[in-house]
């Protein structure tokens, strides 16, 4: 077994805190759905033998955008970009309803005492 590193020990022991959990757990959520967005997009392009300049050039947006896209480690797209990706792959974007769940709900920051001056800030 390898030694872990210094940030997951951390993460180890942030996670432990259930605030930080559900935040985290929200996080990893959304990373996922947004990962498995541009799959499904890569896929179709994929289907069609279509390059990625082709593609771009069928969205209208620069190749070196659809390649970040579909290359980079973690891609934060805009909306706008992925609805022109998937326009010009012949899909829609649309909401697709999940099994019931609760919404979730903000909760107000909470406020705690600074360790370095004793004076107070907020935590969400």
């Amino acid at each position: 077994m390898t030694e872990r590193t210094g940030a997951e020990r951390y993460l180890d022991v942030r996670l432990q805190h259930p605030e930080y959990r559900e935040a985290y757990e929200r996080a990893r959520q959304r990373i996922d759905q947004i990962d498995r967005i541009i799959r499904t997009l890569d896929a179709r392009r994929e289907e069609l033998s279509l390059s990625k300049a082709e593609l771009a050039r069928r969205a209208d947006m620069p190749p070196e955008a659809v390649r970040r896209l579909f290359s980079a480690e973690r891609p934060n797209p805009t909306l706008h970009t992925l609805a022109a990706i998937a326009e010009a792959l012949g899909l829609d974007l649309a909401p697709v309803h999940k099994a019931p769940s609760p919404l979730p709900t903000r909760r107000a920051p909470t406020p705690t005492r600074s360790g370095a001056s004793g004076t107070r800030r907020r935590t969400a």
